[in-house]
C-alpha cells in the first residue's frame, strides 16, 4: 500500500461499532443454534431432521463463537453486558469460555509477537505441507481435549492451586502454537477460576437434567459432533487466513497485511468466515473496524486505492485455492529442503509506509 493515511482516510469513519446489530445478529445466532442442536435431540436418528438440525446448528453456533474475536478488540464500554452474555450462551456451553482468547489475540496482532514463537496463532505451515494436514485433522479432537480441560482438570486444579497454575499458563488459551506461554497475574487466575465454577455447576446441572430425561448420551454425541465440525471449519479457516511464510523474526504492520490473505466471497465465504473473518488481510491493518463495516471497508480501499497498490495482491478468489496454494508451498519447501522459501509471499519484509 503506497500511503497509511491515503488508506486511513477512507476507512476513518467506520471504526464505530453498532450494538444493534451486534446484540441482534449475535442473538439470532445463538438462539437458531441452541434451536437446530434440540431438533437433533428430539429427531429420530439419522433422519432427515436430524442432519438438517445437525448443520443449522454447527453453522449458527460456529457464527456465534466467531463473536469472542470481535469481542477480543472492542472496548467493554460499547457494548455493556455483550461479552457475559456470550459466555452464558455459548461460551460455557460449548467449553470455550472467553477468557481463552480475550488476552491472548492481541499477541497475533502484535508489532513484537505476530509471526514469532509467542504468537499463539501462527505456525509456519509454508514450510511444510504435513504440519498443514496434521493441524487441520487434529482439530475433530478438540472437543475431547476441552472435556478433559474443564470436567476434570479445571476441578482438580480447584482443590490443587500449583495445578491450577499450571493450567493458566499451559492450557488456558486458544492457541495453536505449543511454544506460547501465557502471562499469569493473580486478577488473570482469580477469572480463569471463576468461570471454571460457572461451568462446572453449569454443566453438572445440565447432565442432571438430560441424564434424567434419558437423554443424556445423545446429547454428549451431538454436542461432540457439532463441536468437532466447528473445530474443522475454524482450523480450515484459520488455514486460508495467512501465508504463514514469516522467518520468525516480528513484522511491522506492513508485514502482517502481506502475510495476510482477504477471501470476500459471498454466502458460502460467509459460512466458512463469519463475523468478518474472511476480511482477514484488511482485519490486520485496521484491528479496530468491527466485523460490519469490514466489508464497506474494504470496497472502499479496492476501488480508490492505485492498482499497483499491495493491497490488491491480498485477495483470494477462494478457500480451496488458499488451501492448495499453502500446501503446495509447504511440499515444496519440504521438497528443496530449505524452509520457507525467501520472497514468498511477494515483498513480505517490506514495509506500508
Amino acid at each position: 500500500m503506497n500511503s497509511h493515511s491515503e488508506a486511513w482516510s477512507l476507512v476513518k469513519d467506520l471504526h464505530h461499532p453498532q450494538p444493534v446489530i451486534f446484540w441482534t445478529d449475535f442473538l439470532l445466532s445463538a438462539v437458531t443454534g441452541w434451536a437446530g442442536f434440540a431438533i437433533v435431540l428430539f429427531s429420530k436418528a439419522y433422519s432427515m431432521n436430524m442432519w438438517l438440525g445437525f448443520l443449522v446448528a454447527t453453522c449458527a453456533l460456529y457464527r456465534g463463537l466467531c463473536f469472542v474475536h470481535e469481542i477480543s478488540h472492542m472496548r467493554r464500554s460499547h457494548l455493556r453486558g455483550f461479552e457475559t452474555t456470550w459466555n452464558a450462551l455459548i461460551g460455557v456451553p460449548l467449553l470455550m469460555p472467553s477468557f481463552v482468547y480475550v488476552g491472548v489475540h492481541s499477541s497475533h496482532h502484535s508489532l513484537a509477537s505476530y509471526g514469532t514463537d509467542q504468537d499463539p496463532e501462527y505456525l509456519r505451515f509454508a514450510s511444510s505441507h504435513r504440519m498443514t494436514i496434521v493441524f487441520a485433522a487434529h482439530s475433530i479432537l478438540i472437543p475431547v481435549a476441552l472435556l478433559l480441560r474443564f470436567l476434570v482438570l479445571a476441578p482438580a486444579g480447584l482443590l490443587r492451586p500449583q495445578l491450577h497454575q499450571w493450567l493458566v499458563v499451559h492450557a488456558s488459551s486458544l492457541s495453536m502454537n505449543p511454544r506460547y506461554r501465557r502471562e499469569n497475574s493473580p486478577a488473570l487466575t482469580a477469572s480463569i477460576r471463576r468461570w471454571e465454577l460457572v461451568i462446572l455447576l453449569a454443566w453438572v446441572a445440565a447432565a442432571t437434567v438430560l441424564w434424567r430425561s434419558g437423554l443424556g448420551w445423545k446429547a454428549l454425541a451431538t454436542w461432540c459432533g457439532i463441536s468437532a465440525c466447528v473445530s474443522l471449519s475454524n482450523a480450515l479457516r484459520t488455514l486460508g487466513a495467512h501465508h504463514y511464510a514469516s522467518t520468525g523474526a516480528p513484522l511491522d504492520r506492513g508485514g502482517q497485511l502481506l502475510d495476510s490473505i482477504d477471501t470476500p466471497g459471498a454466502l458460502w465465504t460467509a459460512l466458512w468466515a463469519p463475523v468478518g473473518l474472511r476480511y482477514h488481510a484488511l482485519h490486520h491493518y485496521f484491528p479496530g473496524i468491527p466485523y460490519h463495516n469490514l466489508g464497506t471497508a474494504y470496497r472502499r480501499l479496492i476501488s480508490n486505492l492505485p492498482g499497483e497498490s499491495a493491497y490488491q495482491e491480498l485477495t483470494s478468489p477462494s478457500l480451496p485455492a488458499s488451501l492448495g496454494r499453502l500446501y503446495r508451498t509447504g511440499k515444496k519447501a519440504c521438497s528443496s529442503g530449505s524452509g520457507v522459501e525467501p520472497g514468498a509471499p511477494p515483498r513480505l519484509r517490506s514495509s506500508v509506509n
